[in-house]
């Protein structure tokens, strides 16, 4: 007689966070059959049969897991009005939902700074990430930050000090995104239209400043 073999998905996120929580192998395929089944609900003969494990083996795991708080249990009404355990793995999702998170947003900040590094021309030093990391604790949004470095591409004076003047003009006129910027930009005459800050910096000194 053929013996019926279920097969079952497994995420790599999925993976990597049962891997954070060190479980036995029993544990994890037991998370593998909750994160599968349709119907989470704990029936130790059924998961024996699907796992090809014995139930002293599942009932272990499944203790385990409780303690390792990696599942909870709670009893609720199935359609036929009969109480039965129904199995949760919110803990699991929660933690792979912020590691998914933490990845797109590591992502996110090594493209920001990616953009500086491309418009100078050369790594960033530890300086320089003060003090773009500055900017953003002083709560310029990274969208106004890259804004201003693409000004100062612009008007062609690519420099941590110019993009800093520009930053904290658009804060005295009132900005707060580029849309606030665009929209002062369009509202001005044709004849200053070149760049935004350009007729503001352009009775500054910026070499002599570089020098000091």
């Amino acid at each position: 007689m053929n013996k019926e073999n279920k097969k079952y998905i497994i995420e790599t996120f999925f993976l990597k966070e049962c891997l954070k929580h060190n479980i036995t192998l029993n544990e994890f395929l037991l998370l593998m059959y909750f994160d599968n089944e349709y119907e989470t609900t704990f029936d130790v003969k059924n998961v024996s049969k699907s796992l090809s494990l014995n139930e002293k083996d599942v009932l272990t795991a499944f203790g385990s897991l409780l303690d390792k708080k990696l599942i909870t249990i709670s009893s609720v009404k199935n359609e036929s009005g009969k109480f039965v355990d129904k199995i949760s793995l919110d803990n699991i999702y929660n933690g792979i939902k912020d590691t998914k998170n933490d990845s797109e947003n590591k992502t996110k900040i090594q493209d920001f700074f990616a953009k500086f590094q491309a418009s100078f021309g050369h790594s960033l030093s530890g300086m320089d990430y003060e003090i773009i990391n500055a900017w953003l604790t002083a709560g310029f949004t990274e969208e106004l930050v890259l804004g201003a470095l693409e000004e100062a591409n612009y008007n062609g004076a690519v420099s941590l000090r110019y993009i800093d003047r520009i930053l904290y003009e658009w804060r005295n006129k009132g900005f707060k995104t580029m849309n606030d910027v665009r929209k002062h930009m369009q509202s001005r005459d044709d004849d200053n239209d070149k760049s935004l800050f350009e007729t503001q910096v352009m009775e500054y000194n910026w070499l002599d400043e570089e020098e000091e």
